[in-house]
């Protein structure tokens, strides 16, 4: 059973032409032998790739567009408060973390962290304006962006100058874990006014000590780094 290429209807097994559409049947197995051209393309064409620029072009006019409709309505229907604030600030910290990255990738890690705790401390003072208090924003939301920032930093300083290895990473994740626990937990203690101690963020810390012991511990033998790299297919 055959059909045309032209127009996809089913052919007779002795039919010459389309009944449809007059198109030459042709069988592949005869092209070369009566010298016919194919009614197909011999080579095969690679669709063009995307290029940074617009792949940051697309989340640029998607971010706009959000955030200008959104304050639109806003503005002009829904005016009982400024919950356009938190969408508009969404839109800036997703364009602030996805642009910058894809078109200016060999830009330092260190910059776009920056940024990033920028744009969120950008989005916390927007979701402040919105709700219309500020005491939370200035106690807990700009300390806990600025300590995800200070240790965000240290672990990309660790990976960029010690050594890069799977279980050196994990070294530095979990050591930035714990760190990053102590620094939430005193935080929040200072912004409850309460006396500063480690609670929850004791057992986090315990936990990372103990797996932070056992990968030092393997990294320091030979044997048995390589052997846990064996098990573990890396």
């Amino acid at each position: 059973m055959s059909y045309c290429v032209n127009c996809g209807v089913e052919l007779d097994a002795s039919a010459k032409n389309c009944p449809l559409c007059n198109t030459p049947v042709i069988n592949p197995k005869e092209i070369k032998k009566d010298n016919v051209i194919p009614p197909f393309p011999k080579e095969k064409v690679q669709v063009e790739e995307i290029q940074r620029a617009d792949f940051g072009w697309l989340v640029s006019m998607v971010c706009l567009a959000t955030a200008v409709t959104c304050g639109v309505l806003n503005w002009l229907a829904f005016r009982q408060n400024l919950w356009s604030l938190a969408v508009i600030g969404a839109c800036v910290t997703l364009w602030v973390m996805l642009v910058p990255a894809v078109i200016y990738p060999k830009l330092p890690i260190y910059l776009f962290i920056l940024l990033d705790g920028a744009a969120l401390t950008l989005y916390l003072y927007l979701i402040a304006r919105m709700v219309e208090s500020y005491e939370w924003l200035w106690g807990l939301g700009i300390p806990l962006v600025a300590c995800s920032t200070f240790v965000a930093e240290l672990f990309a300083l660790a990976i960029r100058q010690f050594p890069r290895g799977i279980l050196a990473r994990g070294l530095y994740l979990i050591t930035a874990i714990a760190i990053l626990c102590v620094g939430y937990e005193i935080i929040i203690d200072l912004f409850r006014d309460v006396s500063v101690g480690l609670s929850w963020s004791a057992v986090v810390l315990t936990i990372c000590v103990i797996i932070d012991i056992a990968i030092i511990t393997t990294l320091s033998r030979r044997r048995l780094r390589n052997e846990v790299r064996r098990r573990l297919h890396f």
